[in-house]
């Protein structure tokens, strides 16, 4: 259970119902401050629909940040998001294996986006050797986003833990078929 209340639209003030279109958990959380809603919703808008970042490899860093995290939330809603951009189930257990420091058989340029996740994730920036990697294989642009996007499920993850938002029953089967590690089998 989630450590603030969990708003119902209908408990929302009609000025702020808009801002549950997705009636998520986490949303029904946060709509307990609007306004924070609003600006975290804004990012969150800009990197899944105006980013031009491929979606695909937007969806493996989103990804490897939850699985790093340990964060069932995060995790189990980007692999069904990620699977809408293409993300394959092979994809995720070469995400794991790539976790785990074994080989998989991703692209360099998969391999690169998941290795600048991991750094920024356990510690807080990306190496100039990755960053170099990524300069070959990115515009500018691209770069910004990756790391804006990286950067933000950082904070969604810890969003996510601080107020204990729990999954909804409907995403379960995705922990249940990509358990994270230390998870109950």
């Amino acid at each position: 259970m989630a450590r603030v209340p969990s708003l119902s639209p209908e408990t929302v003030a009609p000025e702020h119902r808009a801002l549950l279109a997705r009636p998520i958990a986490l949303n029904l959380a946060l709509v307990n401050s609007p306004g924070a809603l609003r600006a975290f919703d804004g990012l969150g808008a800009y990197i899944r629909h105006r980013s031009t970042l491929d979606g695909r490899l937007r969806e493996l860093a989103i990804l490897q940040v939850g699985y790093l995290a340990r964060a069932p939330y995060e995790w189990s809603h980007h692999i069904k998001i990620g699977h809408e951009f293409g993300v394959t189930d092979a994809d995720i257990h070469a995400l794991i294996a790539e976790t785990e420091g074994r080989a998989s058989p991703l692209a360099p340029r998969d391999r690169v986006v998941l290795a600048a996740a991991r750094e920024i994730t356990a510690e807080g920036a990306v190496s100039a050797a990755t960053w170099a990697v990524l300069e070959g294989a990115f515009s500018a642009e691209h770069l910004v986003d990756l790391v804006v996007t990286i950067g933000f499920y950082c904070g969604v993850v810890r969003v996510l833990a601080s107020l204990e938002i729990a999954v909804e029953p409907e995403y379960m089967t995705y922990l249940e078929q990509f358990p994270l590690p230390g998870a109950p089998a």
